[in-house]
């Protein structure tokens, strides 16, 4: 396992951060710890979670992934000054007014809450999962910074946030002397590369923001699992998952399956493999987080590692999911062309 500054700071987390999403929810308390002792054992120190993993699901309050960490920090084989984590805020975590949002109010209540759940006296990056066009920007920054002289928080960052949203935030944090972002966490794939690359890849080279990708398999779809035409499996996330149905109506996400099929057979590798591969080859990206629900995914998953792809490779990637040919359908006039080259690694 490799490890990586996560943008500018001297903070150094493994290649794959391991997301526990699913804890609690596909997986059980038991399996949850597993993953995450066989996760450290190959070297993965980096755990992603949020206050609200998994309230979508019957009976399930929230917390429960948080409450699953810190069982295993207890019981686990890590230490906690061995591992980096991070929790995410903003989500509705009750019915009340103040029990969602990114006001001072429910981000420090929130964090008291998550804290308490994780078993740690600090988070070591805090996440705004949203954003909340209903609380200005200032009085949200102005909480996380009370948070970080507290001691209970070390970093921030954003998950979900448009480029202009991060600048703002980040002039703001100058200008009244606050703690900064120091990562972005985005919907990034091969399937869903348009919203990362347009502004935001750009934004995070220049004000060195690190970048952890979430989905980075878009819900299973890039693993070779679901076939054309037919219906995905009862006990596969995309048997409910409307992403998936919006998804598999497209010719050209079908076409990048192919490609990672071929590539991966011709390499002896998982499709989920190269799709990692992919992903960790992008020079701003940090640390792409995979959710794997049992130990062979998780073991699948480890492959990526010290996985490196040719240029032939990556080009082909590239072009068969280029979502650039699309906008130059609507705006002929203007070449859109990321300015972040393979090559530039910061």
């Amino acid at each position: 396992m490799k490890y990586r500054r996560i943008g500018n700071t001297g903070l150094k987390v493994s290649e794959l951060c391991m997301g526990t999403m699913q804890f609690g929810w596909t997986a059980d308390e038991r399996i949850s710890i597993d993953i995450l002792n066989s996760a450290f054992d190959a070297g993965i120190q980096f755990v992603d979670t949020a206050d609200i993993y998994s309230t979508w699901v019957e009976g399930n309050p929230g917390g429960i992934s948080e409450s699953i960490i810190g069982k295993w920090l207890k019981e686990g084989l890590a230490r906690r000054d061995q591992v980096v984590i991070t929790t995410k805020v903003g989500g509705p975590m009750g019915e009340g007014p103040n029990d969602g949002g990114l006001s001072r109010s429910h981000i420090i209540s929130a964090a008291e809450a998550s804290l308490h759940r994780l078993g740690t006296d600090y988070i070591d990056l805090y996440l705004l999962h949203w954003p909340d066009d209903a609380t200005p920007i200032e009085e949200t920054l102005t909480a996380l910074d009370f948070l970080v002289q507290r001691g209970d928080v070390r970093y921030i960052g954003c998950s979900n946030y448009s480029a202009w949203r991060i600048v703002e935030a980040l002039c703001l944090s100058k200008h009244r002397n606050l703690a900064r972002f120091i990562s972005l966490q985005p919907e990034y794939n091969l399937i869903h590369r348009a919203e990362y690359e347009r502004e935001c890849e750009a934004v995070c080279k220049q004000f060195g923001l690190g970048v952890t990708p979430y989905s980075p398999l878009a819900g299973g779809f890039l693993t070779g699992k679901y076939k054309r035409g037919e219906k995905p499996p009862e006990e596969t996330r995309g048997s409910f998952s409307e992403f998936y149905e919006i998804t598999a109506r497209k010719d050209r996400n079908w076409e990048v399956v192919q490609s990672l099929h071929t590539i991966a057979t011709t390499r002896e590798n998982s499709p989920s493999q190269i799709a990692l591969a992919w992903l960790l080859a992008c020079p701003t990206v940090t640390s792409p987080i995979i959710g794997p629900r049992n130990l062979e995914q998780l073991k699948d998953n480890l492959g990526a590692v010290d996985l490196k792809l040719s240029d032939e490779e990556i080009a082909i990637l590239d072009e068969v999911s280029s979502w650039q040919e699309q906008v130059q359908d609507l705006l002929p006039q203007k070449k859109y062309k990321s300015s972040i080259t393979r090559d530039n690694q910061f």
